[in-house]
């Protein structure tokens, strides 16, 4: 598994470009929110506040702070969550080196988890398209780092899952090596998105991972899959809401302030929406700054 160490001077400074978002007013002005509230109960100390963003208090109307979360996640708006939908989505490059990688500057979303997790699945649900991304029964399909440009002003980046257990051993280290790299070294990467299963309880390479990008201050958001799922309480199964909550109590010690999370479903649809909007705000932050 990838090995803490510190992070590098230039992460450090994109890290400070994603946790500087400012708020207005009415940060739900000219946003595609979904009507739903939020229905999932979250603590003021455990939401995801952006810096230089006014954070709710306890005093605030409960109506009024429904209206600031993103539904199923417990994400604060901002006033740089607009132009979120998705209406171009294109196939670009496959790299194996992050000095590879496209070089024309635009910012980036990267999308990593373990293998069957549903990251293809999420990736296509996010661009309404079946097939952008190959969907496989057999986990350990994607191989390289996979830049799709969406929009002609910024890239979904859909990154090889970890722990499969049947790719070869000096795969596995390339895997993880070059994806590493990419995590430190790539400047106009703006947010991790590790993608976690909900049907399961927390893993113990998913807990790893999500540390490692903690101590070495990777920005990273959370996202539950498969919350559509329902295991039965007769048989010790846990409710996803269950699950998110255990998986980030034990992360809990790597990070000085909660990640930011959504819980997803690709056969729903759930969380989609609320994807879009998270990543508007950072984007469109980072490219301000």
């Amino acid at each position: 598994m990838l090995s803490a160490k510190p992070a590098s001077s230039s992460r450090t400074r994109q890290r400070d470009k994603t946790e500087s978002l400012s708020t207005t007013s009415d940060p739900t002005q000219n946003l595609d929110i979904p009507a739903e509230e939020t229905d999932v109960q979250v603590s003021l100390e455990k939401l995801f506040v952006p810096p230089e963003t006014d954070a709710p208090s306890a005093g605030s109307a409960t109506s009024s702070l429904s209206a600031r979360i993103l539904k199923g996640s417990n994400i604060v708006l901002a006033k740089y969550a607009r132009d979120a939908q998705i209406s171009q989505a294109e196939f670009v490059k496959s790299s194996v080196r992050t000095e590879d990688c496209p070089s024309d500057g635009l910012p980036e979303f990267a999308l990593v988890g373990r293998s069957n997790v549903g990251k293809s699945s999420l990736l296509n649900s996010l661009v309404r398209r079946k097939r952008l991304a190959l969907t496989s029964k057999k986990p350990g399909k994607t191989q390289c780092i996979n830049h799709f440009r969406i929009n002609d002003s910024w890239y979904l980046v859909d990154l090889p899952g970890y722990g499969y257990a049947a790719a070869p051993q000096e795969l596995r280290i390339d895997w993880e090596k070059f994806t590493k790299d990419y995590f430190l070294n790539r400047p106009t990467l703006v947010s991790v998105f590790l993608l976690i299963d909900a049907s399961i309880p927390a893993r113990k390479i998913d807990l790893e991972y999500a540390s490692w990008l903690g101590v070495n201050q990777i920005p990273m958001t959370l996202i539950f899959t498969k919350c559509d799922k329902r295991k039965k309480k007769k048989n010790g199964g846990k409710r996803p809401e269950e699950n998110v909550n255990d998986f980030q109590e034990l992360i809990r010690a790597f990070f000085q302030t909660a990640p930011p999370w959504i819980m997803t479903s690709s056969v729903t649809n759930q969380g989609r929406d609320e994807i879009l909007l998270h990543m508007a705000q950072l984007r469109n932050y980072w490219l301000k700054h």
